[in-house]
């Protein structure tokens, strides 16, 4: 999908520590290179370790924002000032430690539009984004889920339909909603892994295995949550009423594993009841 489409945190919490000391590296040396002088956007793609890179811009992005209320440090000054002459090392930037994470979440325009499918794709559909901060990742995913407007529920049922080889990675997801007092309903292949495994569930009939099913639960407020990975265009296309309910019952709906995993750490902190609403300043007091 587009990165514009995208949620992404700050620090990154999927990259190792020897990625992260790579991206640092070649960002310099083409920086260096090319004779950037100012803000330069460069989009990376990270498969089995190895780093590409898709493209470099001279430019800024929309992410500048972003990045700069995360770290306190005024970018886009600090970038106009160096492109006006001045030298970057008498701002005295140093690289630090935060103590903090930010997830920058899109918002999409979806609901505006009747009959548009909202699966995402390489042209960029969002039109804003919102800012999550908190100590932890958790609760910063899910404070930028309610500033998108996908609140995460406190309890009710959850749809789940993943796909074979997602199955076992959200097995865990699975058990943390159990616990925390949510019921799950899945398609029967979902549902069969997960009393597998000890997990109670209960069966949903899909959109072509006739009425009740699940589009009809999602448009009659039984549906709360919906987990649902999809693989091949078949797959897609079956779902697209899916998505479509979800969206006009605004109903929270992940269609990745690591989407899902946030999400449900967010509501076991939220259901803990360790949301707390802070000035951004706090996070950042030299800011």
């Amino acid at each position: 999908i587009h990165s514009g489409d995208s949620a992404c945190s700050l620090p990154p919490r999927s990259l190792s520590p020897q990625i992260i000391e790579q991206l640092h590296a070649q960002t310099k040396a083409l920086a260096l290179a090319l004779g950037v002088v100012g803000l330069m956007n460069v989009q990376y793609a990270i498969r089995d370790d190895v780093v590409y890179i898709l493209e470099v811009n001279p430019r800024a992005s929309r992410t500048v924002p972003f990045v700069a209320k995360t770290i306190g440090i005024p970018v886009a000054k600090i970038a106009a000032r160096v492109m006006a002459g001045e030298r970057l090392s008498a701002f005295g930037l140093k690289e630090r430690t935060l103590p903090h994470v930010a997830v920058k979440e899109a918002v999409f325009p979806f609901a505006r539009f009747s009959h548009v499918d909202t699966v995402l794709g390489p042209e960029m559909k969002s039109t804003g984004e919102v800012m999550g901060i908190d100590r932890s990742f958790p609760l910063a995913f899910a404070k930028s889920q309610l500033g998108a407007g996908n609140g995460l529920p406190s309890g009710g049922k959850v749809f789940v339909s993943v796909r074979d080889g997602d199955k076992a990675a959200l097995r865990g997801a699975a058990r943390q909603l159990v616990g925390a007092g949510f019921k799950l309903v899945a398609t029967s292949g979902t549902q069969r892994d997960l009393a597998e495994h000890g997990i109670p569930c209960e069966r949903i009939n899909k959109l072509s295995e006739g009425r009740p099913h699940i589009v009809d639960a999602i448009k009659n407020g039984d549906i709360q949550l919906v987990l649902n990975t999809a693989e091949g265009p078949q797959s897609l296309s079956d779902s697209s009423a899916l998505r479509r309910a979800t969206l006009m019952s605004r109903t929270p709906y992940y269609t990745t594993v690591a989407g899902a995993l946030a999400a449900v750490d967010g509501i076991e902190l939220l259901g803990a009841g360790e949301l707390e609403v802070t000035a951004l300043q706090t996070y950042l007091p030299a800011a």
